[in-house]
């Protein structure tokens, strides 16, 4: 599941040229975790499960940094059954940096550092538009298909959560 995205602010300077995305470090589990919990919206895991994050799936996750700091984070994995695709389990931006691409640029660069993938899988809730706009605009700029169906329902996840809807963007040609 990924935040909320806004549109472009026009009025704020774009940080595009002063961000580095890189694949994660351990230490950066602890700013995913205050960046995910400040959104409001992301399922928050523990603090400990971002740290294991950072650890063991920093292949297929990046951070976002800009001045030094953790400004946004993408985490994904390789479904075990299908390695060719790239799950990503969420996506948070600080609320500063939103509007300027910072997880777009962040979804095309964890797309591309992992290899042999061609499918793209992400699931949304309905009503976030914001993270149904980043997949979309993904999928058009690579020039790929994209198919939603419902992966998990409203019944499943229990306590009033919406049904998660799958994204899936591919095949996606390199």
């Amino acid at each position: 599941m990924a935040a909320p995205v806004g549109s472009p602010d026009r009025t704020r300077p774009n940080i595009g040229e002063q961000l580095t995305i890189g694949h994660p470090e351990v230490a950066d589990g602890v700013a995913c975790w205050r960046l995910a919990e400040a959104t409001g919206v992301l399922d928050l895991n523990s603090r400990y499960a971002y740290l294991l994050w950072c650890r063991d799936f920093a292949a297929t996750s990046v951070v976002a940094r800009h001045d030094g700091n953790v400004v946004g984070f993408v985490t994904g994995f390789r479904r075990p059954e299908e390695p060719s695709a790239l799950v990503v389990w969420q996506v948070g931006v600080d609320a500063a940096v939103r509007g300027q691409g910072v997880a777009a640029a962040m979804l095309d660069a964890l797309f591309d550092r992992v290899p042999g993938v061609d499918h793209l899988e992400a699931t949304v809730t309905p009503d976030n538009t914001g993270s149904i706009a980043l997949f979309s605009r993904f999928a058009e700029r690579r020039a790929a298909p994209v198919r939603h169906s419902e992966l998990f329902g409203a019944e499943l996840l229990g306590d009033g959560h919406a049904p998660e809807i799958l994204f899936r963007i591919g095949p996606v040609h390199r």
